[in-house]
């Protein structure tokens, strides 16, 4: 095996510098010793969240879903624990004119069966009209349950771009935990992974060394073209939406634009 020079002529311009394994090994461990304590801050934190107090609401209220009108009760699907999405919705947009941050965050939760393990039932809400909810849901391949809550106040409804937990015990239902912006980051695993890397997530606010590519506005690469550049043009949809069968360049996202 080729040694790693430790030679400073050796560092590659904008990019981490170069050692040996030893090196390396000895700031990883210097560096583990700080994921460890940001771990068992994380573990003290979930200790507090579960010692939250709760908001009791009225289970009956109605949501709507491939159903029709069903109470809020029946999204535990017969469990005691529930945690809901709540996607950001515009009326008559097409799906590539949907919230780009809710499509990544809702991509990421296709599959509930290691919580519905635990006992905990997962679905998703949002204020659309079910119709548009519906077809929206064919189109991105969602497996998951997914209501319409637009007549709904909190805590069923109300505020998107959130995630939530609720507990019930019988017939009654209550609020235990809700977070918003970078507290749904938990329900996106890329962004654990991108902060793994030497460039990050390539946003301007990250602390990086001064000769790495300079970072752009956040979440500039959730929306990209059909051959993968990141844009919020036109002809730009939320990255998972390419997947998708008819995800086709279009040269309108209608009256609402690309830019939500």
């Amino acid at each position: 095996m080729t040694p790693m020079p430790d030679d400073p002529s050796a560092i590659l311009p904008g990019r981490p510098p170069v050692v040996g394994l030893e090196a390396w090994q000895e700031a990883r461990d210097e560096l583990l010793l700080r994921e460890k304590a940001h771990t068992h801050e994380g573990d003290a934190i979930a200790a507090a969240r579960r010692r939250l107090p709760m908001v009791e609401f009225d289970g009956t209220a109605e949501v709507v879903g491939p159903d029709g009108p069903v109470p809020f009760l029946d999204l535990f699907q017969g469990r005691e624990e529930l945690v809901v999405y709540k996607h950001m919705w515009y009326d008559d947009a097409p799906p590539q004119g949907q919230c780009e941050g809710c499509t990544t965050t809702a991509w990421h939760l296709k599959d509930a069966v290691y919580l519905n393990a635990r006992g905990v039932s997962f679905a998703v809400v949002t204020t659309g009209r079910w119709e548009e909810v519906a077809a929206y849901v064919r189109f991105m391949g969602y497996a998951q349950p997914w209501y319409s809550v637009r007549d709904a106040g909190e805590p069923v409804g109300g505020r998107m771009g959130y995630l939530a937990s609720y507990l019930r015990d019988g017939d009654r239902a209550f609020l235990t935990y809700s977070t918003t912006g970078r507290g749904t980051e938990r329900a996106n695993g890329s962004m654990g992974l991108l902060d793994m890397t030497p460039y990050g997530r390539g946003e301007a606010w990250e602390d990086k060394p001064e000769d790495r590519p300079e970072g752009r506005e956040p979440c500039w690469y959730w929306r990209t073209d059909a051959q993968g550049h990141a844009t919020w043009g036109p002809t730009s949809r939320p990255v998972p939406q390419w997947t998708r069968p008819g995800a086709t360049p279009v040269e309108t996202l209608g009256r609402h634009g690309p830019y939500h």
